[in-house]
């Protein structure tokens, strides 16, 4: 590619000059588009769940005011990128525009559905309108736009999946993909967190581990759990307060004979969590966080405080092939795919936003 191309989106940094998109505190996003960019028009956006959860929080569960809130901040910054968190998340669109020097023209075609792989905190951004609030999926409807730049991935949505079903297994894709990568036969893993990222790593594990291997999860969500069990996604369920480090490591110490976990993957959306995943680790052994609610200073100078011989990943969200192998495992594990269905396929929209008349939606099972 012509290295005069901004492949990077450097020139939709508004203000300080040399920043990266997703470093800079607003963006450009008006059009139109420039000639290594894809515009899309936006559907749905996929929040980072320690993001929606923060904004849900902050608007005392209001599903009219986490509308507000999340067009605020996409109005002040040009893209969704929460100041308290620091997080974004994805979407799900058409494709309008492919611009002349992006690399997928000729490959994408106007009218092609994509979801973006990027995150939004990086991603320029318009709201026209917000739809919906699916507070159970972490999701916003809306119809807007979006730009992609030359350097920002994507997948082409399936045709064999909902949309709804696809955007959830992608927006954390890159976890079991970077979990992959360090699995082996007969290793004893862990989980902390038992939503859709913890739920894709314990497949990933299931099937890495073999019978062999030993996979527990830790929640405090007893509902969340007795789901995994149901689709026999781990041996051992744990319903524990991952912010309590000492109390977490004594049961995980219980359920592994004492000889703890070789991998521990971090997937909870609360802060203070770090502890209890390093000290559930063996020495030698690896902890990987996706949590974006982690800090790198509490787990660095955690595991230096407790002299902890543990190897620490910070997962970036991108591992090649990190989509078609998420989709793959909801295609081929029947209890992960059941386990989706029913958190993310029968979300109903909220009055606020229900049109007049509408009626309700039926109930979730």
């Amino acid at each position: 590619m012509d290295s005069g191309v901004d492949v990077y989106g450097l020139s939709r940094v508004v203000g300080t000059t040399g920043l990266f998109p997703q470093r800079a505190g607003r963006l450009d996003p008006s059009l139109p588009c420039r000639a290594s960019e894809l515009l899309v028009d936006v559907e749905r956006l996929n929040i980072d769940a320690a993001s929606f959860e923060q904004l849900a929080r902050e608007a005392g569960d209001d599903d009219a005011l986490i509308a507000e809130r999340v067009k605020h901040i996409v109005n002040e910054c040009g893209k969704m990128h929460n100041p308290r968190t620091g997080s974004g998340g994805i979407f799900i669109g058409r494709v309008r525009e492919v611009g002349p020097l992006h690399p997928s023209r000729g490959q994408l075609l106007v009218g092609d559905r994509i979801a973006s792989l990027v995150s939004l905190t990086l991603t320029p951004l318009v709201i026209e309108e917000i739809l919906a609030i699916r507070r159970e999926a972490h999701r916003v409807d809306v119809r807007g736009h979006a730009i992609l730049f030359a350097t920002g991935s994507y997948a082409k949505l399936p045709e064999d999946l909902s949309d709804t079903l696809a955007l959830a297994a992608l927006d954390v894709c890159g976890a079991p993909a970077l979990v992959a990568r360090h699995l082996r036969p007969g290793m004893t893993v862990a989980v902390l967190g038992a939503g859709k990222g913890g739920a894709l790593c314990l497949a990933q594990a299931r099937r890495s581990v073999g019978a062999s291997g030993r996979l527990v999860v830790i929640d405090i969500d007893e509902a969340a759990l007795a789901e995994l069990r149901e689709a026999r996604l781990c041996d051992v369920a744990l319903a524990l307060d991952a912010t309590r480090a000492v109390e977490v490591q004594e049961h995980v110490r219980r359920a592994t004979n004492g000889a703890l976990c070789d991998l521990v993957v971090n997937c909870v959306s609360v802060q203070d969590t770090e502890m209890a995943t390093i000290l559930c680790v063996r020495d030698g052994g690896m902890a990987i966080f996706f949590s974006m609610a982690t800090s790198f200073t509490a787990a660095s100078l955690g595991a230096d405080g407790v002299s902890r011989d543990v190897t620490l990943v910070m997962g970036n969200g991108y591992v090649p092939g990190h989509a078609d192998l998420t989709l793959g495992l909801l295609r081929t594990e029947p209890g992960l795919r059941r386990l989706f269905e029913r958190r993310f396929t029968c979300v109903s929209r909220p009055d606020w936003a229900r049109p007049a008349g509408a009626g309700h939606p039926p109930a979730c099972p």
